[in-house]
């Protein structure tokens, strides 16, 4: 198993997630989050001056999926997720061990 961590525009959340519906895959973890990459952040000119907001607000996608659905994920990622501008974001390939469900154990129900 390999965990899919991307990083995205918010704005882009919605047609990743639709995305990746039509391929089959549901379960997913979304965090919103702030951070900065190679651009540094953002310059704003105003009549006062300059600005720099040097955390950005991205939307962080973490999805478990067997090793033979990997590439098809991150192509649907990259798909649904590119605008074509810098700050579009980042995709990360992680591997996993183990995964395990949390629930009662069989035969504890009702004690």
């Amino acid at each position: 198993m390999r965990m899919v961590v991307a990083v995205v525009r918010p704005e882009r959340l919605q047609a990743v997630k639709d995305g990746l519906r039509d391929i089959g895959v549901y379960g997913m973890t979304i965090t919103h989050v702030t951070g900065r990459g190679k651009q540094k952040g953002l310059v704003f000119t105003t009549r006062v001056g300059e600005f720099i907001v040097d955390e950005i607000e991205k939307t962080k996608i973490e999805i478990v999926v067997d090793d033979d659905k990997v590439d098809c994920v991150v192509a649907n990622i990259r798909e649904n997720a590119e605008t074509g501008h810098p700050g579009d974001g980042r995709i990360f390939i992680i591997p996993v061990l183990e995964s395990i469900r949390i629930r009662s154990e069989p035969g504890s129900e009702g004690q």
